[in-house]
């Protein structure tokens, strides 16, 4: 089976801590969802402070059944409670699978 991304962009909104997102969240992702299959979790910035979007997350799963299973499981909550602690932007998902 191929691999699965999360990518997670993060747009608009009057602040974004990227010191607490690549520190404090994307470890927690890691704690939470690698007995989900995911593999590894990175943050992309854009060099354009005026950019639309603050932030996106890649986030590499073992296949899509484990992002699926990550999503549904009861650690969501978790992840998702860390967000307003580094942003208030909109959060957008996408899913995506090698051609």
């Amino acid at each position: 089976m191929a691999h699965a991304t999360l990518i997670v962009t993060c747009s608009g909104g009057t602040h974004f801590d990227r010191d607490h997102y690549v520190h404090v969240h994307l470890p927690l992702v890691l704690a939470c969802w690698q007995r989900h299959g995911l593999e590894s979790a990175s943050a992309f910035f854009p060099r354009d402070a005026n950019a639309a979007d603050v932030s996106v997350g890649i986030y590499r799963f073992r296949d899509e059944d484990a992002l699926h299973a990550a999503l549904a499981s009861a650690e969501m909550e978790t992840v998702m409670a860390d967000v307003p602690r580094f942003t208030d932007a909109t959060v957008s998902r996408s899913m995506g699978t090698p051609l």
